[in-house]
């Protein structure tokens, strides 16, 4: 049984993740209490009609959203290990779409407002977050984008070290860190090219950027140690029966020098054997 839970925030992209399986083959059930979980696998195991299988469940379920953690035991005792994906994005992000779109929040109320419901609703799925192998981060997705690191990530096979997926995304701390970082590193420090005027108007993908920074003599250092830092931490996560681990590095407007390191570990990493997906996620801001 290939079987991928989707949970996180409404409004984050939900159901934009489940449709993407559903077009590779996956048989999608939708807004199931997490207490049904084995019940529903044994059923698809017995006579579903694909081994392939994609369950949403989420805060509609109400306080039962909180009986995922035992019902993933139960899931695990019969031999079953599913990918538990967290889809998410920012409070400001989600208030915004459900204005835009003009939708009810599931938990807005008159008097309580978007804002409030979207508080409500993360504290209700707080657990299911700490319990996710992944959480995307959708405020900056468009859905192509979503659909992509959906598919990219059903692919994937959690069992060998080299199939652990590594995502390394560049980002500027003036835009707030990544949602879905389990890792991240703080480039500042390193020389800056967006003082140079004819430097500025590049990204860090272009050569004269990369020459620049890696110039500065605590560049290289630094990408080692990272480097040695992830070949050390990696294959334990993998053992720990992590499929899915974002790494961030950020510098001030995430164009520059956090794009030159990103590339350069990526080099490093993919030499180790890991699969890894590069993500600038602030390079047109």
């Amino acid at each position: 049984m290939d079987l991928i839970l989707i949970t996180g925030m409404s409004g984050a992209g939900k159901a934009t993740a489940s449709n993407a399986l559903e077009e590779i083959g996956y048989t999608v059930v939708d807004n199931l209490p997490p207490t049904l979980l084995p019940d529903i696998v044994t059923e698809f195991t017995n006579a579903g009609p694909s081994d392939k299988l994609c369950v949403v469940t989420d805060a509609r379920s109400g306080k039962l959203i909180r009986g995922l953690e035992i019902a993933l035991t139960a899931l695990k005792e019969t031999g079953v290990s599913p990918k538990l994906l967290f889809i998410d994005a920012s409070n400001a992000v989600l208030v915004s779409r459900f204005s835009e779109t003009r939708k009810r929040h599931p938990f807005g109320t008159e008097l309580r407002g978007v804002l409030a419901g979207v508080e409500f609703e993360r504290a209700l799925v707080h657990q299911a977050r700490t319990l996710a192998d992944a959480v995307i981060d959708t405020s900056d997705l468009k859905p192509d984008q979503l659909k992509q690191k959906i598919i990219e990530r059903a692919a994937i096979d959690p069992s060998t070290a080299t199939g652990l997926a590594v995502t390394l995304t560049s980002f500027g701390f003036k835009f707030g860190l990544p949602l879905d970082a389990d890792l991240v590193f703080d480039v500042r420090f390193l020389a800056n090219p967006h003082y140079e005027d004819s430097l500025r108007p590049y990204d860090g993908r272009n050569k004269i950027i990369d020459d620049f920074v890696m110039k500065d003599p605590a560049t290289g250092p630094y990408i080692e140690k990272i480097a040695d830092l992830l070949e050390f931490s990696l294959p334990r996560y993998v053992n720990e029966g992590k499929a899915y681990l974002t790494v961030g590095v950020g510098c001030t407007g995430g164009r520059h020098r956090s794009i030159v390191v990103v590339e350069r570990l990526s080099a490093e990493l993919q030499k180790l054997g890991y699969r890894v997906v590069t993500n600038h996620r602030d390079v047109s801001k």
